[in-house]
This record gives structure tokens, sequence and C-alpha cells, in this order.
């Protein structure tokens, strides 16, 4: 009797084993292989990218926002050793009257606070680029000078004033002048042609400023009107200048969603408002979500949520002022991308490589 139970103890061992073993192999051939890349993910995980720039020498209110999704695709641009060093700042400045005489003139700027603000932009190492350098830097990080300004008039001008204002600058440093034209249906020829002129030579590069001088755009304006300023623009140039506006310089410093929303169908690129908010970065623009009590009369443009057709314009009164908080905060920003280089690189390298290609290395 013992032997036998012996036997059958031995006998529901082995069973018990046997069933074990069937069970692991069936689990095993019913479980996936992980894939090449769910072995990476497991060897090594992305380290977290840090949070946007921020900075205490702009306006409280006035917010960085980014503008380029996803991730993978601004740090591309961000690193790529062919593209701008984070940090290169830039300031827009915008002159409706430079004034020569004594006579007022409502936003204008004296001559002598005019070329002190030259003298010191020159100075300080900034360089004055055209419309077309300041969209591929905006949209793409493409290289430009780590301090650059944007110097746009207002309006339409003569021959003269141009030369008298800026073509010293011109000759001596190749700084070129961003014109916002109002493309009249009646311009005067002797106008047309000078202005045509300055272009063909790289002098003043124009943009659309929409067709009637006093207009201002605004989601209350009508449809009519809205169409009438951007696509003639669009119309204006071609006959008037041979060539099409890729910015719009909002006139007179209105703009909206409805009138973004039809700039962006009319492939209009970027939007320059009269909003004092700060320079500006590759995919970092100030911008305001809320009214400001202290600035009333400045739309708050973050709430449009389209940040490269509402870039922020200092006047020329208040640029001089401004220098040091551009050189400033492009400094911090530099220093604030090279502490978090090495993180951002990593995480490239484990999360965005595989569908961007690694990142260009230098030649």
């Amino acid at each position: 009797m013992q032997t036998t139970n012996s036997a059958l103890k031995h006998f529901l061992l082995r069973l018990t084993l046997i069933i074990t073993l069937v069970s692991i192999l069936v689990s095993c051939q019913l479980a996936p292989s992980p894939t090449q890349n769910e072995n990476t993910a497991i060897e090594k995980t992305a380290p977290p990218l840090p949070e946007i720039y921020q900075t205490d020498f702009l306006n409280p209110l006035d917010i960085p926002h980014t503008y380029i999704e996803p991730t993978c695709r601004s740090l591309r641009y961000k690193w790529s050793p062919f593209n701008s060093k984070p940090g290169t700042v830039v300031m827009i400045i915008m002159f409706k009257n430079i004034n020569r005489g004594t006579a007022d003139l409502p936003d204008s700027i004296t001559v002598g606070d005019y070329l002190i603000l030259m003298e010191q932009l020159e100075a300080q190492g900034f360089r004055a680029i055209n419309a077309e350098r300041l969209q591929a830097f905006m949209e793409r990080n493409a290289p430009i000078p780590p301090r650059s300004v944007v110097l746009v008039q207002d309006g339409n001008q003569t021959a003269e004033y141009f030369d008298k204002n800026f073509g010293e600058y011109f000759a001596r440093l190749n700084w070129p002048v961003v014109n916002g034209w109002v493309s009249e249906q009646n311009v005067d020829e002797t106008l047309r042609l000078e202005n045509f002129e300055m272009e063909y030579e790289n002098f003043v590069d124009h943009q659309a400023r929409g067709i009637t001088p006093d207009v201002v755009l605004r989601d209350e304006t009508a449809k009519t009107v809205i169409v009438r300023e951007l696509q003639g623009s669009l119309t204006g140039f071609a006959d008037q200048l041979g060539k099409k506006p890729n910015i719009i310089i909002w006139p007179n410093g209105g703009f909206g969603i409805r009138p973004i929303e039809a700039a962006r169908q009319l492939k209009y690129r970027i939007g320059i408002t009269q909003n004092p908010r700060g320079p500006i970065m590759f995919n970092w623009v100030p911008l305001a979500d809320e009214v400001d009590p202290a600035r009333p009369e400045l739309i708050p443009e973050g709430r449009i949520v389209d940040p490269l057709m509402t870039l922020p314009a200092y006047p020329a009164e208040e640029a001089l002022l401004a220098i040091d908080t551009a050189r400033a905060v492009g400094n911090q920003a530099a220093a604030y991308a090279e502490a978090n280089r090495a993180a951002e690189l990593e995480y490239y390298n484990i999360v965005c490589a595989d569908e961007y290609g690694p990142m260009p290395t230098p030649p």
C-alpha cells in the first residue's frame, strides 16, 4: 500500500511539472517579442523637457508664446548648427515720422533722438534685416545676426525722405528698411517709380499695409472692408511694385481674429502690430492674454493664438530705452538654452531621431 501511494505522489508531481512547463511555453508563444524601439524605451527614458524661457525684463502681462509644433521639429530648428544660435534676438521698430523740423508731428521722433537711436543700435551690435530674413528666422530659425533689428517705416514716403533718414546706413552698413506701403489706387506715378527703384536696389523692402491710409481693421470691421484692404494690397503690389508681399503691417495698429483669418487665407505669413511687448526670438513671442489696465489701448493678441501674425513692435520714441532690454533678454535666453542643451539633445536623440533624422553636425 505504501508503494502504491509513493508511486501516485511521484505521478502527480510529474504531472504538475508538465502542466507548469506547458503553461510557460504557451505564454511565451502568445506574448509578442519586444521591438527595437520598445527595447530602447525600456533601456533609456527621455528626460523631461524644460519649461519655456521666462524673463523678468518684460511687463508681467506680456507672456512668451510658442508657435511651432511638434516639439521634435522645433528642437531640430533650434539646435541645428546651420541655424541661428539660441538667444538670437530681434527688435522691430516702427517709425511713423522722423521730424527734421520744429513743427509738431503726430507719433514722431525728432531727428536728434533718431540719430542717437541709430548710433546705439550700431554700437551695441545690432544689424538690420529685411522682411524675408525675418520671416525665415521666425519660421525655421534661419541664420541672421545674433542681434537683429527690423526698421519699419510706416506709410508711403518719397525717395528724398528715405535717402535723408536711412540712406547713410544703407550705403555704409547695408541696412535695409521695411516699408508699410499703402497700395492706393491712384498713387502718384513719380512716387511709385521712386519706390520701385528703391525696391530694385534692395534699399527699401515694401510690404503690405492695405490700400486706405486711415483704415483700421478689427473684428467688427465689415468683411468687405477686410477683403478690400488685404486683397487690394496683393493686387496693388502686383501692379505697382511687381512683387508679392508676405508680411502685413497692420494699418494703424488694428487687428483681430477675423482680419488675421482672412490674411492667412490670402497667404500672408507674418503680421506686425504696433504693440510694444518686447523683442522676439525663434518660437518665442511676448504677447498679452488679457487687457493691461496700465496700457488699455493695446489689443490682447495672445488669445488669438497666432503669434506669427501678431509680432510686437516698438514705437521709435520708445526704442532707445528698449535696446538694453533686448540685449538682456537675448543673453539670458542664450544662457538658459545652454543650461538645458544636453537634456534637449538627449530627448531629441531618443524621441525624434528615428522620424526626423539625427541632429546635423557642423561641417
